[in-house]
């Protein structure tokens, strides 16, 4: 595959992004279907982290975080950085350096299925990263990759536009033609959630307001008033 940087991409409507952003990554992964959750081991670094906004795909050489600094410069206001490797790695690719540079350009966060390090420092200055480990492991700049291409992170296809959103729960990723699907299908699932909280305050039992009574008669569940 021959390397290559693609210098412009589509992004989602910027209202509608901020919108999933603050769905969160649980709902916004029920309300499509239970699709585009990256694997559990992608953690947040500091807990009160949170992202949403179209991706800026990097596809990097395991240990080398050259394609990482080609992709800053196509960086807009508002994006995310997504970042893993040709073979697994778990180096430290990104540091306070590389998040002063895109801070400068108002990039919203990093999703990396490889390790950062400076945790300490990108803690307070702010800058959400998810990664899959904590490495002060040192990475080379010497071999060509990709930017803007699709690359698979974490186990989902991501592609350049794609609109990524993280919080404490993970990280999900939309395809940019379903973001509007996806906003009103989540959006009917905070309504319809609230009112299944108000039922629970209520002292309703969750097998009554799910209909869980009849599956449990299906599946051959028998109550009984004591063990034998």
């Amino acid at each position: 595959m021959k390397h290559r940087i693609v210098r412009n991409i589509r992004r989602a409507d910027a209202e509608e992004i901020k919108i999933l952003g603050k769905l969160g990554v649980a709902t916004v992964h029920e309300a499509q279907g239970r699709t585009g959750l990256l694997a559990p081991y992608m953690r947040p670094i500091y807990n009160s982290a949170r992202v949403a906004g179209p991706a800026v795909t990097v596809l990097c050489q395991a240990g080398d975080n050259l394609m990482i600094h080609a992709a800053v410069e196509l960086c807009q206001a508002g994006d995310v950085l997504v970042v893993t490797t040709t073979s697994e790695s778990t180096d430290g690719m990104f540091g306070e350096l590389l998040a002063t540079s895109l801070r400068s350009r108002g990039v919203a966060g990093l999703v990396i299925d490889a390790g950062v390090r400076d945790v300490a420092d990108l803690t307070t200055m702010d800058f959400p990263v998810w990664a899959k480990a904590i490495s002060a492991q040192g990475t080379v700049k010497a071999t060509a990759g990709s930017v803007n291409v699709p690359v698979t992170c974490a186990g989902q296809l991501v592609r350049a536009g794609d609109v990524v959103i993280g919080d404490v729960d993970g990280v999900v990723v939309v395809p940019r033609e379903d973001v509007a699907d996806v906003v009103i299908a989540g959006q009917q699932r905070i309504v319809k959630e609230e009112k299944n909280r108000e039922k629970l305050r209520g002292g309703e039992a969750g097998l009554d307001m799910y209909g869980l009574r009849a599956k449990l008669k299906d599946l051959g569940v028998v109550y009984v008033d004591q063990e034998d």
